[in-house]
């Protein structure tokens, strides 16, 4: 019997040791499986647990530390009220008035002998400028040296008849002959001298025996020599301009103000213009002259400011400017142009934000207390950052370094805006956008 049960249970475990053994072996593949996943999902998490900080991280582009801000030289100030120039813009050009232009002609054409001046030199009033001959001339001469001679034949006349009517022998209708051949004489011979005069002749000369066939033709005015018109060798015909003469050191501007802005432009108000071929250079003014009607068929008048200093800018008429008509001033909300930046066609200022640092604060706090409770360790506390938001603004008038804005949106309760190095930090945001996208 005892024969029998160890063969007994020997068959039980050949048949089910191999059954165990199976049994064991899958039970510990699962385990290892599980342990694997566990594996997995933990780096998952730590993945994407990296991913939120990155993500974190590049959110925070608009984020300075006092070190950062130091190093950048950035600067914090407020939105002011200011008493900015309300203007008016209006384009023309510049002109000279019609005093300060002059067109020289001469009064008797004749053959040009000389010519002095070239264009674009300068010229005073009176100095000869050309020399004209004429035959003509002489025969001028000749007749007012007859006229000069019959003349005091006539005086002596005059004075004769005269001392017969006091002395009763003579008749009072000779007396009165003689007087009006007196009088058309002295005339006839007056007009002559001053038309000698005109000429450049000296009528003594003349009287002298000294013709001469030349004229002398002088400046009308002090000015620069424009455009002549003529050579040497031509004839000169009364009524054509030999050349032109201008003085630019009375310039004005002649400026189109259209009708809805009219009645807010007078007289003696401050005007600003901009030289575009002087690299946008700015000279001042002042309106002297408004006119009355519309010019052409548009609705524009022509107002006329005149330009202080004009003749140390080198102004040349027909010069095409932008001009700033000051109408007044307004209190208005303003910073300084520096605080502006600009992206993708708008503008914005950079506003400390109070509130999203605050809750950006309270956020970082909460994680760093978590990660020093699993690692049981306490950690140094970060240096404060200040955290900055864009806030879009309209802008307007610019004056004295200052210029006009309305902002789009909401901002803080007196707000603290950055009012240096702006684009500094506008460039910081855009970078780290930047990486954020790749």
């Amino acid at each position: 019997n005892k024969s029998i049960k160890l063969l007994e249970m020997k068959l039980i475990t050949k048949i089910f040791t191999p059954i165990i053994l199976a049994v064991i072996v899958v039970y510990l593949s699962g385990c290892s499986g599980s342990s694997r996943k566990t594996e997995v999902t933990t780096e998952d998490s730590t993945a994407t647990e990296a991913g939120h900080e990155e993500g974190e991280e590049h959110g925070e582009a608009l984020e300075l530390t006092e070190i950062q801000m130091k190093a950048m030289d950035i600067q914090l100030g407020t939105i002011e009220l200011k008493n900015l120039s309300n203007v008016i813009k209006a384009s023309g050009q510049l002109a000279v008035p019609p005093q300060r232009r002059a067109d020289v002609n001469v009064l008797m054409g004749g053959v040009i002998r000389r010519i002095y001046p070239l264009e674009g030199q300068s010229v005073k009033k009176g100095q000869v400028i050309a020399i004209i001959e004429n035959t003509q001339l002489a025969e001028i001469q000749e007749e007012y040296v007859t006229a000069k001679n019959s003349f005091s034949f006539t005086a002596a006349e005059l004075k004769r008849q005269q001392e017969l009517d006091e002395a009763n022998a003579g008749t009072k209708k000779k007396l009165q002959e003689a007087q009006a051949n007196y009088n058309s004489e002295k005339a006839r011979l007056g007009a002559m001298e001053k038309q000698l005069r005109q000429l450049g002749i000296n009528p003594a000369s003349a009287e002298s025996g000294n013709i001469n066939t030349h004229m002398n033709v002088t400046a009308p005015i002090s000015g620069t020599v424009g455009h002549i018109s003529v050579n040497t060798g031509a004839f000169a015909n009364p009524g054509n301009s030999l050349m032109e003469i201008i003085d630019n050191s009375q310039i004005h501007c002649d400026l189109i103000v259209f009708e809805k802005d009219l009645f807010r432009v007078k007289i003696g108000q401050k005007v600003r213009f901009i030289l575009a071929n002087q690299n946008n250079r700015e000279i001042t003014g002042r309106i002297y002259g408004i006119n009355k009607s519309f010019e052409d068929e548009g609705k524009g008048i022509i107002v006329h400011a005149i330009i202080e200093d004009a003749n140390t800018f080198g102004l040349i008429p027909g010069m095409y400017v932008t001009a700033l008509i000051n109408v007044g001033s307004e209190q208005v909300t303003a910073v300084p142009v520096d605080a502006v930046v600009s992206s993708e066609g708008k503008s914005y200022i950079l506003v400390v934000d109070d509130e999203g640092q605050t809750k950006h604060d309270e956020e970082t706090s909460e994680k760093k207390e978590g990660k020093e409770k699993e690692s049981g360790e306490e950690k140094e506390q970060p240096e404060n950052a200040t955290h900055f938001k864009m806030v879009e603004v309209i802008t307007g008038i610019t004056e004295l370094g200052y210029i006009q804005i309305t902002t789009i949106g909401e901002v803080p309760d007196k707000p603290k805006v950055v009012v240096k190095g702006a684009t500094y930090l506008l460039s910081k945001a855009k970078g780290g956008g930047e990486e954020d996208h790749h």
